[in-house]
């Protein structure tokens, strides 16, 4: 199985039901999981949003924060070391997305760099298609 880049907003979509759900899931199946260390983080923010707005359920929440335990201990997680921050720095000088998209497109480009193959770098977000698209990443849209 090969590796493939999964932002946070597609993430999100593994453990709450919205549009893109069923395909994030499908390439979930297809690839192995990497991501920047900051991913959980993201993860746990987002579900926490959707609770206190009422989109999802208590026990639902519940559930996904025991899912969400039991699927990292599989994930690859990229810390965000000088050089990742120092791309990342790059990116946000010369495109427009934001801080923690910046760091997921230098982690995604980091890495592609040192397996010296293609990466799918896998996202719901416009801005990020586009920079990674800049990059050389090969991309996946997982937005409706």
């Amino acid at each position: 199985m090969s590796l493939a880049y999964f932002d946070t907003g597609a993430l999100v979509k593994n453990y709450v039901q919205e549009a893109g759900s069923i395909r994030v899931r499908e390439l979930l199946g297809h690839y192995e999981f990497v991501s920047a260390a900051i991913a959980p983080i993201e993860l746990y923010s987002a579900v926490r949003r959707r609770y206190r707005l009422g989109e999802i359920t208590k026990p639902n929440y519940n559930s996904v924060l025991s899912r969400v335990k039991q699927d990292r201990l599989f994930w690859q997680l990229v810390e965000p070391v000088p050089q990742v921050l120092a791309k990342a720095e790059e990116i946000v000088v010369g495109y427009n997305v934001r801080t923690l998209d910046a760091i997921h497109l230098a982690s995604a480009i980091i890495i592609q760099e040192s397996i010296g193959a293609q990466l799918p770098f896998i996202t719901a977000d416009d801005r990020q298609l586009a920079a990674a698209h800049d990059f050389k990443l090969e991309t996946i849209s997982v937005k409706p």
